[in-house]
């Protein structure tokens, strides 16, 4: 047990593949820039018997996951490991640019999320704890734009699901000693 005091990294894997009976692999890992917050939230659906006038039993079952996480800085690679799009990178300092496309028929691509949070005070001293969810599809369009004099913060969300090859959802892991988030996933 552990208080949760911030969140200091977030990153994102492409699924590349996850096959009924084996083992999920992923992309490399890309940095969320600015993380702000990442907020996993769920539903749950009750059912009741009623009979006899009155409540005979009632079970309950988890029917959706969601994770919402919020970023201060733009990243190209990011939106591209997000939905079916393209990032180009031309030119040379001082004139680079960096374009990210989307066409008509894209369609959101599911990835690992990671985020990470230190921990704080006398719980777990020099420890961390990393939330993992193993399979999101983004279920509204990122929060992009421009603000009038303040700061736009890119907003994403998505809807998580368990792995078809291991069923793996969400999990949550604190750790003695704090370590970085991982460049490559591990299933």
């Amino acid at each position: 047990m552990t208080k949760l005091y911030a969140v200091e990294d977030c990153k994102i894997f492409p699924l590349l593949s996850d096959p009924e009976g084996g083992t999920a692999s992923y992309g490399e890992g890309i940095d969320v820039p600015g993380i702000k917050s990442m907020e996993i939230s769920g539903d749950v659906e009750v059912k009741e018997l009623r009979g006899d006038n009155g409540l005979l039993d009632s079970d309950a079952s988890i029917s959706n996951v969601t994770v919402s996480y919020p970023h201060a800085k733009l990243s190209l690679d990011v939106l591209k490991a997000l939905l079916t799009s393209t990032v180009t990178d031309s030119g040379v300092s001082p004139a680079q640019k960096s374009k990210w496309s989307m066409k008509q028929g894209a369609k959101p691509l599911p990835y690992k999320i990671i985020g990470k949070t230190p921990t704080s005070g006398g719980d777990l001293v020099g420890g961390d704890v990393y939330f993992t969810l193993f399979k999101c599809v983004m279920s509204s369009f990122p929060g992009l734009g421009l603000a009038e004099e303040d700061y736009r913060t890119i907003e994403n969300e998505a809807r998580a699901v368990p792995l078809i090859s291991t069923g793996e959802w969400v999990d949550v892991e604190i750790h003695e000693t704090a370590a970085a988030i991982p460049t490559t996933a591990t299933p």
